[in-house]
């Protein structure tokens, strides 16, 4: 194994970065790694620094720092076929470090700030548009709901009011039938009847302050005896 010292690499984009690495070789031949080349470790590490330049020189930053592991093996592939005339073997070439210079380092650093920023901010964005959303749909609801229950009880109050006005008329055919029949009870129902109204409409008047009333109360009271002998008769008869 053999480390590769810190190295300056100029990129294609022409930032200045350091770099170094490992290698991994092993020697198959000997006798060839002794005559073939001088001082074996020190050609082996100046053809993988070469390489490096190479490889790297040829790249834009952004490729050198998201694109390591295509760049062992391109050194890879490149050094060992070098060497192979020398008996030995690169297993692996691993590049370690990629250190950009510091004022980009700054300068990624508030890219990166300004990016999570943004990110910050659309997230905010999109939290308070859903939950408008979300109270509008609310409101919308509950709009329905109002005005399902309006719908409702108007409803009742119709249903209410026909089956108030089927009851007067049901009550007014049988005081009128009993009318025509001559019965008293039903005469005195319907005298009644309007007394009442003439009452209820002074009563509401907006001046009256005293009503004076000239009735007898046997009469009133003859009268109501009459409705109540009335309605037992009408609840008597067949539906």
């Amino acid at each position: 194994m053999l480390d590769v010292a810190s190295q300056e690499i100029i990129t294609r984009d022409n930032a200045m970065i350091k770099v170094d690495g490992v290698v991994f070789f092993q020697v198959l031949d000997p006798a060839r790694a002794a005559y073939e080349v001088h001082m074996l470790d020190y050609a082996i590490l100046n053809l993988v620094i070469t390489n490096i330049r190479n490889v790297m020189g040829s790249m834009d930053l952004d490729e050198v720092l998201s694109r390591r592991d295509e760049i062992n093996a391109r050194l890879l592939n490149v050094v060992d076929e070098a060497t192979s005339p020398w008996g030995t073997k690169i297993t692996r070439i691993e590049i370690k470090d990629i250190t950009p210079p510091f004022d980009l380092i700054e300068a990624m650093g508030r890219q990166m700030k300004a990016e999570r920023n943004k990110r910050a901010s659309i997230l905010e964005a999109e939290g308070e548009r859903q939950s408008a959303i979300l109270m509008a749909e609310g409101e919308k609801q509950s709009q329905i709901l109002k005005a399902e229950g309006a719908k409702e009880a108007a409803f009742r109050e119709a249903e209410a009011r026909e089956r108030l006005a089927e009851a007067e008329a049901y009550a007014t055919k049988s005081v009128s039938e009993a009318i025509a029949g001559g019965n008293v009870q039903a005469i005195n129902y319907f005298v009644a009847t309007k007394y009442i109204e003439a009452f209820q409409s002074v009563a509401t008047a907006p001046n009256q302050k005293v009503i004076m009333l000239p009735i007898e109360a046997s009469s009133m009271l003859g009268s109501l005896e009459g409705i109540a002998e009335l309605a037992k008769e009408a609840f008597k008869k067949p539906t």
